[in-house]
């Protein structure tokens, strides 16, 4: 595993525990976060402010199924189960990452697509 793959799977792991302070200790300052059909987030503060309406929801489980990195980019896919409001959705996501740099870089740009998955 690579050192972009194993910082892609901790922040993966971080968004599943809810752990805020880890996440945006991952991204830059004028970080740009575009949920595709949704809101797009710039700069940290923005961010933590928008994480923090996120806290009524409760992550039962994630499953990253792939993730590819590549230069100052990577990807991540996979799935996610949570809990808000007392009943239980599924979804798929696809997130593309854009690095500041190289080594001991921070996200600048994050691309997220989030589908609900069928209740079987």
């Amino acid at each position: 595993m690579t050192e972009k793959e194993k910082f892609i799977r901790e922040l993966n792991d971080a968004f599943a525990k809810g752990d805020v302070p880890y996440i945006l200790n991952c991204m830059a300052e004028d970080i740009v976060w575009e949920m595709i059909g949704g809101n797009t987030s710039r700069g940290k503060a923005e961010i933590e402010k928008e994480m923090a309406t996120m806290e009524d929801i409760e992550m039962l489980e994630m499953k990253v199924d792939k993730i590819i990195t590549h230069g100052k980019s990577a990807a991540s896919n996979g799935t996610f189960r949570l809990k808000k409001n007392g009943k239980e959705k599924a979804y798929g996501f696809c997130d593309l990452y854009e690095f500041n740099g190289f080594k001991n870089a921070k996200v600048k740009k994050m691309t997220s697509y989030v589908i609900p998955l069928k209740e079987e």
